[in-house]
Parts: structure tokens; sequence; C-alpha cells
């Protein structure tokens, strides 16, 4: 590749429960609205802890902001909370703009230097 290119998509998961729980719901809402200015450039994942294929990423992601804690005081991930190329980004719902930015400042991490 050469310089100023793009490697591969960036990562943006959203932590989810189920339909039921709103902040949750309102969350994913937000990832999509955003979605279409960037898709060729995000791959997103709604990461559903409650079921089997969710469950392996939602530990994987708690272990990378509690480590051992998770284990032992059973700390995990915020739930619902946004996570960009595996950094915990929100636990709360971003406004447009704050998500925009955090995905921009993603891509422009991504470029090779």
């Amino acid at each position: 590749m050469m310089d100023g290119e793009v490697k591969d998509k960036i990562l943006v998961e959203v932590v989810y429960k189920a339909d039921y729980c709103l902040p949750c719901y309102f969350m994913d809402e937000a990832v999509r609205e955003v979605l279409p200015k960037y898709a060729e450039q995000i791959e997103y994942r709604r990461i559903e802890f409650l079921k089997k294929e969710g469950k392996k990423r939602f530990l994987e992601l708690s272990c990378s902001l509690f480590g051992d804690d998770v284990y032992r005081n059973c700390r995990l991930a915020p739930v619902p909370s946004l996570f960009i190329e595996g950094e915990l980004v929100s636990e709360t719902i971003p406004p447009r703009f704050e998500l925009e930015e955090a995905i921009e400042e993603a891509l422009s991490n991504r470029r090779i230097r």
C-alpha cells in the first residue's frame, strides 16, 4: 500500500442486550444512521451478548477493559456501549456529531504514515 491509503475498514461495535433494552436500541439506531456516510470504510457489528455468537466477543471486550477483574469481580463492559477498533468510545448514546468525530478520528489513525 502507498502512503495515505486506508488499510482496512474500521470496526464499529455496539454491545447490545435485546430490542427491549431501549438504550441499546437507540445506540444501535444512532450508529446505523451514520453508516451510509461511511459505508465503504466501516464494518459494523452489533454484539448481542445474550445470543451464543455474541457472548465470546462481549467477554473479549470486557477483558480488554478490566483484565482479570472480569473473572475475579465479575466486571463487564457497559451495556450499551460503543467500541471503535476495540476501544471503548461511549457508554451513552452519542450525539451524531460526536459519533462522526470518533469515526473520523479512527479513520485518520488507520492511514499508513
